[in-house]
């Protein structure tokens, strides 16, 4: 007797971004909220035509975890932020993904509660915003200084440290905007944040291992 044969798995729905080349992150986080929402966006789609911004581009969606009431957020966050800072200190000129998260992404539903977050800060930024010291974002060693801040920051999200994921996502937010919008003068300000925020947590976890060490001595 003949078997039925099983019925071939459904393609995914292939996804047409519709955008300007210099398209701002609200015309961006738009494009991406048209349609059902419940469709999963897959990273390559995303990445199509966006250039050397497509790195913003993922650092942003790479920062929605953090933004989720969830304890693992940063966790899921940090390393895909680590991933793509990597790539950036080697000097890539386009970001690449394993196929495993590549053809993965957020739900557009996901996607619209991170964007109900951000846009009133989009909002503010879009005023003073614009493509400027194109140097700080193309020459081979501001990427490698950013690559290294991200990385570090990335490291510093994955860690467990109690109310760090805001924070931490804010200031990484804030590089993939600089990227997307091609704004220089937005970097350097997160160069400076980043710098900053990496001294000041090194000092403070330094000072914690100064206090506990006196206890640590007395038990081990």
């Amino acid at each position: 007797m003949a078997t039925p044969e099983s019925a071939p798995e459904p393609k995914r729905p292939r996804i047409r971004l519709r955008l300007k080349r210099d398209a701002g992150t609200r015309a961006l986080l738009d494009a991406l909220l048209d349609g059902d929402d419940q469709q999963t966006l897959d990273f390559n789609a995303l990445m199509r035509g966006l250039g050397r911004r497509a790195f913003g581009m993922l650092l942003l969606l790479a920062t929605l975890p953090a933004f989720i009431p969830i304890p693992i957020g940063g966790v899921v966050s940090g390393p895909l932020v680590v991933l793509l800072a990597a790539q950036l200190v080697i000097g890539a000129r386009r970001p690449w993904l394993p196929g495993f998260i590549a053809r993965r992404g957020p739900k557009r539903q996901t996607l619209a509660r991170f964007e109900s977050i951000v846009a009133p800060w989009l909002l503010r930024l879009e005023r003073v915003v614009r493509p400027r010291l194109a140097i700080v974002l193309d020459h081979r060693l501001a990427s490698t200084v950013t690559g290294l801040l991200l990385l570090l920051l990335g490291v510093l999200l994955s860690l467990p440290i109690p109310f760090t994921n805001y924070p931490l996502g804010g200031l990484i937010l804030l590089f993939a905007l600089a990227l997307l919008e091609r704004d220089g003068l937005m970097m350097l300000v997160a160069w400076g944040a980043g710098i900053a925020t990496v001294a000041t947590t090194g000092a403070l976890s330094s000072g914690l291992i100064s206090a506990m060490q006196p206890m640590i001595d007395r038990f081990f």
